[in-house]
């Protein structure tokens, strides 16, 4: 697998699509990072680390709903493996006029776009939530 991250991205586009409650990841701590992230800012209930069957470390994500639709309207990957995207802190993008969220990957720790301007630093745009 070459974007573990996308992966992850890519199982909870997945799992809302079809109205599941939760979908599973395997563990990674950028993984964890960002799923703190989301689950600060409201986008998803929470995650448990769990085992999977083989004894690997793997992530069980809650999913949240609203009304019966997804609260993640919008979920893209910025930075890429093939092109990685670093900004500075005063070029980092506001997500829909700053409705949304971008996720930023700082020497601070991984953190919402709106923390990082307030702790003045910039780094590479993990990704986008609306």
């Amino acid at each position: 697998m070459n974007d573990p991250l996308g992966d992850m991205l890519t199982r909870i586009r997945n799992a809302q699509m079809r109205g599941k409650s939760s979908t599973h990841s395997p563990a990674s701590k950028l993984r964890t990072w960002v799923l703190d992230v989301l689950a600060d800012e409201g986008y998803i209930r929470g995650y448990e680390k769990t085992v999977d069957d083989n004894g690997h470390p793997a992530i069980r994500i809650d999913l949240k709903y609203y009304e019966g639709t997804p609260v993640i309207r919008e979920l893209k990957r910025v930075s890429k493996p093939g092109r990685r995207v670093y900004m500075g802190v005063g070029d980092i993008p506001q997500v829909r006029q700053g409705l949304g969220v971008s996720i930023v990957s700082t020497s601070k720790g991984v953190m919402s776009d709106a923390n990082a301007r307030s702790a003045n630093v910039g780094g590479e745009v993990l990704c986008t939530v609306f």
